[in-house]
Formats: structure tokens, C-alpha cells, sequence
């Protein structure tokens, strides 16, 4: 009963907060989706991390860790270069491009012939195949989860599920559930399960726009660290303390084994292939930039100071503070649940998550931990659906079929009303998808050798003055080109990374040295509004300004990206290794770490910096 009580109060303030703040969101788009440009840095950095704190990212870490040990999650962790980039780099002129959404920034950027056609190119990509995409696995992700908490088929009368049951069943799959009924009900389980929680979830996002997507998010944020917290400080009593697991893990499982989950080096299996893990992923992806709902907070803060708080308090979030008690926990439950001998099952330690939340934790404390895990799905999917929506309506609606065909400038509650459609028909399309897991699977290993080949177009655009709009579309056919051909003749997937990345750069500054640039008087508008750091002396020349201070600011925030990443970094080190020393290890190491990340933050307070 408690636990019922957690969830219908956790439901009912999101679903108030959507209410609340209706009447804001139903002015014009520029309330609706990036709240009146009214976020603090802080709340506009929460938002980024819940975002980012999907229910399926712990099953993920346990995985990760069970097979490839804490090494593992460089994989994850490397991203944090991309949050900090962001936040020195990029944040302050989004901010100060003053536009809707990135796709919007194409018109800006370039101007004149073509630029419309690829911003529309850009909205239906991103709002609709990646932004549908990450939804359905999200709530693939979900089924794991509420399939052990929710099982209707046993709190439903038999009259209610079994013509549900019969429908997935002639469907064909469905979702993919557990085994222990049969497939058929499982299916109308999870089928009930994502229907509620994109139904809730759907209410106050298309009711509230970004402000009760924020507030809820906020709220949700500390739910979820406060659930894994609990979660993490029961396995550490169960277990007798940090100490007590490795010791456990010693005697279970050999010193070498421990060792190597233990390991934060990058392991066997990303030692061959180091370079590209720690460049490719985070440097050459789809939002490499912030495209997509991290540029989208940043343009919603106050202004370019709080959208670079933004990014800071975003990666400090995401890589530090969230990815201890997850460590704890995903460590803890080896000993806990060991794994059997031979290769480890990954799908089977990614549940061991689900399962030790049901084995360790009372009724009150497993209420906060099921609220948590709810409140991560619904941060990701509000995220989702008023961030795809703004493609739809603003760029889609608005630009094309209102002002281009129609010759109309559509009013701002119209505007509004249309993306909230776009919001239910987000969730129907996320639906279908997520019930073919197959095609989704497909789409994701699409979607990062997409994200491979766009990724230095998305960077060069903000940084090299010669960049146009023909480069963008070389290189989005260069990667819809190149996509299939690699899949089907390449199994390493860092090679294909790799190669993806070469000839699609390559190809891009191709184009743009052959192709004529862009219009003096678009560049020069650009630069006067969005003050890009980079290669841009020949505007700034023509404007009569410093044709070097571009490339100064540049400088300057690279330096700043080096800096904090060391912090960032040796925080995360210092932290995870003064809990968890290799087995005969002291903690000499962990307590230099700290100590060198802390001097560096004096440093830098002390240069004002």
C-alpha cells in the first residue's frame, strides 16, 4: 500500500505541474518550448541529467560492468568531454542565435537557396526517425522493468486481459517480456505498462511545454539519486561496507577476476580499439554540438552565462554524482547474485538490477526505488515528446505549411494547439515501434554511423566560416550512403566508426572548398548575432573587427573544456577507487586524485575563471 501511495503522489504532482503551468505555455511556441527563456542554469543542467537518467541506463551500467568490469563504462563516462564541450564552447551561441530550434539555426547559418530544404531535411530526421527511435528504446527498456512491478494479468479481472492478450498475440512479437507466464500476457502487460506511463506523461508535457517538463524533472532528478542512494547504501550494509565487497568479491570469484572488474583501465576489450572509443563516440555523433534537447536548454536559459552553468552542473551530474551509486551497486549485485561460470549472460545481469530492488529492499524503501525508476522513464519521454514536437510545429507547420505554401504567419495559440497534437501523435508512433523491437535494433547501429558521419559537419558549421549548406547535405548523403554499405561489409564496429567519420569529413570539407560560400550579408549577420568562436577573420575583417578574436575565443574555451575535464575526471577516479581499491591496493592514489582535482578548482576560482 505504501508503495501505491509513493506512485499515485509522484503522479499526481507531475500531472499538477502541467496544469500549473498551462495557461504560460499556451501564449506562443517561444513559452511552450523553451519557457519564456526564463531557466537557471542549474534547473536548465537538472533537466539535461534526468533526461539522461533513463530507467534503462543503470540495467545498461550492470551490464557493462558484469562484462567488461568498471573499464566498461569509459564508454559512458566519455561523454562527459561532449557535456563540457557544450557547455564552453557551444552553449553561449546558441543562446545568442535567439532561434526556436536547431533546425531553425540552418536559415541563419546559411541562408539563400537550399537552406530551407535542409531544415526541414533536419526536423523530420530528428523529430521524427531519431527522436521516435530513442523513444521505443526507452520503453523497451521500461518492459524489464515493469514487468517484476506490474503485473496487471494478476490485479486485472480475466474479462479485462485476456482479449488484450489475444490481440498482441495475432500482432505478431509485441513487446518482448518475461518468460515466467505466457508470451502473449507478458506482452499485455508491458503493452498496459507503456500505455499508462506515456499517457501520464504526455498530459503534463503537452499541457505545461517546457516549464513542467523542467519542474518535473527536477523533482524527478532527486527522486531518482535519493532512490539509487537507498539502493545503493542497503547493498553496502548487506554486504558489510565497500571494504566487504571487494573482499567478497575476492573469495567468490579469484583475485584476477575481481581485478578486472575492479579495473578502471580500459581493459582487454577496448584496449585495441582505445582511440576510437575515447574520440569517436563523444566527438562525431548526431548532437555533437548540443543538437536536440541539450542545445534546446541552453537556448531556454536567462542567458549565455546560465546556459554555460547549464552544461557545467550537466556533466558534473551525469558523471560523477549519478555514477557512484550505481558502481555500488552494480558491483554489489556480482556478489549478491553472482554470475555463472562461462560467458556472462548480458541481458540476464542487466535485470539482476529489477531483481535485486525486489530481494534487498523493505516495502517503503522499494516504493521510493519504484517511483525512481518511473520517474527516469518519464524525464526521458517528456524530454522527447515536447522536444520533437517543436520540430513539428515550428519548422514543419509553421515554416513550410503556414508561411511558405500558405503565405500566413500562423498566431502563437495556434501554433501551440499543434504541438500538442504533435505530442499524441509522437506517442502512437513511439508505440508501433517499440512493439518491433527488431527494426529499432536495426535503427540504432544506423543511427550511430549516421551520428559518425554528421557529427564534424554539426562541429565545423559553428567553427570554420566556410562551411555551407551543401556541405551539410554532402554530408548527410555521404552517411546514408556509406551506412549499409559498412554494415553489411564491416563487423568491427570500431573500424566502421572509423571509416564513417574519415570519408564522410573528408567529404564534407570537400564540398565546401568546391562549392561557393555562403552570402557576405548572411555571414555577417550571423556573426554579428551568435559571435561563433573559431575560424571567422574573414567576416570579422569585412566587419572591421579583430579577425583573431574568434580563434582567441576558441582558444579560451577548449582550455576550459582540458581544465575541467581533469576535475571532472580525477573527481570520478579519486571517488570510485577511495570506495573500491584493487585488492592489495591502498588509497594513496584516490587521495591524490582528489586532492589534484580540488587545487585546480582553487586555481581556477582564483584567476576569477
Amino acid at each position: 500500500m505504501l508503495d501505491l501511495v509513493l506512485v499515485l503522489a509522484f503522479i499526481a504532482y507531475s500531472v499538477n505541474a502541467g496544469l500549473r503551468a498551462r495557461r504560460l505555455a499556451s501564449r506562443d511556441l517561444g513559452e511552450y518550448f523553451l519557457a519564456g527563456r526564463t531557466l537557471r542554469g542549474w534547473q536548465a543542467g537538472a533537466s539535461m541529467a534526468a533526461t539522461q537518467f533513463a530507467a534503462d541506463t543503470p540495467l545498461l551500467v550492470t551490464g557493462l560492468v558484469a562484462v567488461g568490469g568498471l573499464g566498461a563504462l569509459w564508454l559512458l563516462w566519455i561523454y562527459g568531454l561532449s557535456f563540457l564541450l557544450l557547455a564552453y564552447v557551444f552553449a553561449g551561441p546558441w543562446r545568442r542565435a535567439k532561434v526556436l530550434t536547431d533546425a531553425e539555426l540552418v536559415e541563419l547559418r546559411y541562408g539563400g537557396r537550399g537552406s530551407l530544404a535542409l531544415r526541414l531535411c533536419k526536423a523530420l530526421y530528428y523529430g521524427g526517425v531519431l527522436n521516435c527511435a530513442a523513444l521505443a528504446m526507452v520503453l523497451v527498456g521500461a518492459v524489464r522493468f515493469t514487468e517484476v512491478f506490474l503485473p496487471w494479468h494478476a490485479w486485472l479481472p480475466a474479462g479485462w486481459i485476456d482479449p488484450l492478450a489475444r490481440v498482441v498475440g495475432q500482432f505478431g512479437g509485441g513487446f518482448v517480456a518475461s518468460s515466467a507466464v505466457a508470451p502473449e500476457v507478458a506482452g499485455a502487460d508491458a503493452l498496459i505498462s507503456v500505455v499508462v506511463l506515456m499517457g501520464f506523461t504526455a498530459l503534463y508535457s503537452m499541457t505545461g511545454g517546457l516549464r513542467a517538463v523542467v519542474t518535473t524533472d527536477i523533482a524527478q532528478l532527486a527522486i531518482m539519486m535519493v532512490g539509487t542512494v537507498i539502493y545503493a547504501g542497503v547493498v553496502l550494509v548487506d554486504l558489510g561496507g565497500p571494504g566487504g565487497i571487494v573482499d567478497a568479491l575476492v573469495a567468490r570469484h579469484g583475485v584476477t577476476q575481481a581485478e578486472h572488474w575492479l579495473s578502471l583501465g580500459p581493459g582487454d576489450e577496448l584496449g585495441p580499439a582505445l582511440l576510437v572509443v575515447l574520440v569517436l563516440p563523444w566527438l562525431f555523433q548526431a548532437s555533437s554540438d548540443g543538437t536536440g534537447y541539450l542545445a534546446q536548454r541552453c537556448m531556454a536559459c536567462t542567458d549565455e552565462v546560465e546556459a554555460r552553468r547549464a552544461g557545467i552542473v550537466f556533466a558534473w551530474l551525469q558523471i560523477v554524482l549519478r555514477s557512484v551509486p550505481w558502481v555500488i551497486v552494480a558491483l554489489g549485485l556480482l556478489v549478491i547474485v553472482p554470475p555463472g561460470p562461462g560467458a556472462v549472460d548480458v541481458a540476464a545481469r542487466e535485470q539482476t538490477f529489477v531483481q535485486g530492488i525486489d530481494l534487498l529492499l523493505s516495502p517503503g524503501a522499494r516504493g521510493i526505488m519504484l517511483v525512481a525508476m518511473l520517474a527516469a522513464l518519464a524525464s526521458t519521454i517528456d524530454t522527447h515528446l515536447n522536444w520533437g514536437a517543436s520540430y513539428w510545429s515550428h519548422d514543419v507547420y509553421g515554416r513550410l505549411w503556414c508561411e511558405v505554401l500558405r503565405g500566413r504567419k500562423p498566431s502563437g495559440r495556434e501554433l501551440v494547439w499543434v504541438a500538442r497534437a504533435a505530442n499524441v501523435a509522437l506517442v502512437i508512433v513511439a508505440l508501433t515501434l517499440a512493439a518491433r523491437i527488431g527494426s529499432i535494433q536495426a535503427a540504432w547501429h544506423m543511427s550511430l554511423l549516421f551520428g559518425a558521419g554528421i557529427g564534424a559537419v554539426l562541429l565545423l558549421r559553428w567553427l570554420w566560416e566556410r562551411i555551407n549548406v551543401w556541405s551539410e547535405f554532402a554530408a548527410i548523403a555521404a552517411s546514408l550512403v556509406l551506412a549499409p554499405v559498412l554494415l553489411l561489409h564491416c563487423d568491427e564496429v570500431p573500424l566502421r566508426l572509423s571509416l564513417m567519420a574519415i570519408a564522410s569529413t573528408g567529404i564534407t570539407v570537400g564540398v565546401a572548398l568546391c562549392t561557393p560560400r555562403a552570402e557576405p550579408a548572411v555571414l555577417a549577420e550571423f556573426y554579428r548575432r551568435v559571435r561563433p568562436p573559431g575560424f571567422w577573420g574573414r567576416t570579422a575583417a569585412a566587419l572591421g573587427e579583430d579577425p583573431r578574436a574568434s580563434r582567441r575565443e576558441l582558444a579560451r574555451g577548449l582550455g576550459r573544456v582540458v581544465r575541467e575535464g581533469l576535475v571532472l575526471y580525477l573527481a570520478l577516479y579519486g571517488s570510485v577507487r577511495l570506495l573500491f581499491p584493487l585488492p592489495g591496493s591502498g588509497r594513496l592514489g584516490a587521495v591524490v586524485a582528489l586532492a589534484i582535482a580540488g587545487g585546480l578548482v582553487l586555481w581556477a576560482r582564483r584567476r576569477g575563471d
